[in-house]
């Protein structure tokens, strides 16, 4: 249990209702889950507001109340605390209720568009290598050295976030690295924490159903960087146009990065197949399990990152040799049977779709690529006809299908896809809504040597339509569909 005052260190207050002495058992934003003792935080939300449930949370138990508007009616057992951003303070007050985990650790926090997960696991893995003390909090999963936990947010609400960086710091972890999305900052759920180095991937149009602009998508992730530091470090990709624009007015020491740009750490591929690549950083020759530019990307940052905390060049090349693809990102599942090669991966962004299949074309040679896509429900609607026109563009056949339609016409998603290709390329695309039915059937029409890529949903072992969230798994459909012989 700790005070209520010390729990409000820094939070800008506007009143104070009831006295701030009182000890508190936990911090609840869900009222359903407050018990006796507890501070509740009424959020308020676009579908729901907390302030509704605050009467609930008292008959629970609730000691103190943060709001952003008192009730009509108080009791004077009670303690109300009025301030004008409810998101800031809950991320504030929840990293005080577990003693600022973020300033006893390395907090790394990687942010961009795409890249973001394999970076960050990258690091994680690199850093594990150097048998460091090392947490990972991504959209994949959430480990504590050898521990891992299921996730379902690319970044925590505060109070998981906190919780898991305290419990890092109770298990001696020394490096975090941790996914910052443009939803977490906009949302000031990472407000409050000490990140010592912030890493910028790329930037590109996703997520502009709640962002509305890219204009304000891209200033949401530069937020993120005009928040560091002076004692920090910014990563960047040098050779995407807004890398320059993220550290405008960094504070922090600037490191850059690329492949085509002059920057403090270069890299070249020299060669490459499906099975990796040779390249080149910073003069030395390494080879890599990892496949296509944009994991270069990847890989190249993790080396800045690992090149600022000082470990050996020639450890750091070595380990980097035996780093491991992750888990839906480009992921290659081969049938011996067929010499088929299929590939899971989760780009669902027309930057990423466009870069994974250029990275097929470019090592495929005469064999054909035949390409199972869809678009997620209740998500940015203008990228699908943008996506449908890269994916037949770059296919020699495509598959729509559904995503996660979540409460969204699969149909209409499929027609919205199609409105975007060219006529030429209109007699590859076939459309079967059936996810499962769409990858057997283009594994079916496959040859032998051919590649098969199920875009989209990558490491999700689910498909969510309306409220249900079935088990699917594109990992285990193209397994299964690959072995028989067609």
């Amino acid at each position: 249990m700790k005070l209520l005052k010390d729990i409000l260190y820094k939070v800008k207050l506007s009143s104070v209702v009831g006295p701030t002495g009182v000890l508190i058992n936990t911090i609840q934003f869900d009222s359903r889950k407050v018990c006796d003792e507890d501070l509740f935080i009424a959020v308020p939300g676009t579908k729901s507001d907390g302030n509704d449930y605050v009467k609930d949370a008292i008959d629970k138990g609730a000691k103190a109340i943060l709001t952003n508007s008192l009730p009509p009616k108080t009791f004077k057992e009670i303690t109300y605390i009025k301030v004008d951003d409810v998101r800031q303070s809950l991320a504030r007050v929840a990293s005080n209720f577990y003693d600022n985990p973020s300033h006893k650790l390395n907090l790394i926090g990687i942010t961009g568009t795409n890249g973001k997960t394999t970076t960050s696991t990258l690091m994680y893995q690199l850093f594990k290598l150097f048998n460091q003390k090392v947490g990972l909090i991504s959209t994949n999963k959430i480990s504590i050295n050898d521990d891992e936990f299921e996730t379902d947010l690319t970044t925590p609400d505060p109070l998981t976030l906190n919780k898991v960086l305290n419990d890092m710091t109770n298990s001696k972890v020394k490096y975090c690295f941790m996914e910052v999305s443009s939803h977490s900052i906009k949302q000031k759920r990472i407000d409050g924490l000490n990140f010592k180095v912030g890493v910028f991937t790329n930037l590109s149009h996703d997520h502009l159903d709640y962002h509305k602009t890219f204009k304000e998508y891209r200033n949401v992730k530069k937020a993120f960087f005009d928040s560091l530091e002076s004692d920090s470090v910014a990563i960047i990709n040098a050779d995407d146009k807004n890398g320059e624009f993220m550290v405008q007015n960094c504070k922090s020491m600037v490191i850059k990065y690329a492949q085509k740009t002059n920057s403090n750490h270069l890299l070249k591929i020299l060669e490459k197949d499906f099975n990796g690549m040779k390249i080149n950083i910073d003069g030395v020759e390494v080879w890599t399990k990892l496949i296509g530019k944009f994991n270069a990307y990847n890989l190249l940052a993790t080396y800045s990152l690992a090149k600022n905390y000082n470990f050996s060049n020639s450890e750091i090349l070595n380990k980097i040799s035996l780093l491991d693809s992750v888990a839906g990102r480009f992921e290659k599942v081969y049938s011996k049977k067929t010499n088929k090669i299929g590939i899971i991966d989760y780009a669902h962004s027309p930057d990423s779709i466009q870069n994974i299949l250029e990275t097929i074309n470019d090592l495929k040679n005469k064999s054909s690529l035949i390409t199972v896509i869809g678009c997620g429900g209740d998500r940015d609607t203008k990228k699908r006809p943008v996506m449908g026109r890269i994916a037949a563009s770059l296919s020699d056949k495509v598959v729509l299908t559904s995503d996660n339609p979540r409460f969204e016409d699969p149909n209409i998603i499929i027609e919205q896809m199609l409105s975007g290709i060219e006529k030429k390329d209109k007699h590859k695309v076939y459309s079967i809504v059936d996810r499962k039915k769409a990858i057997k059937h283009a594994c079916e029409m496959s040859s032998d040597n051919d590649v098969i890529l199920v875009a989209g949903k990558g490491h999700e072992k689910y498909q969510i339509q309306g409220i249900e969230k079935n088990d699917f798994d594109d990992k285990l459909m193209l397994k299964k569909f690959l072995k028989s012989k067609s």
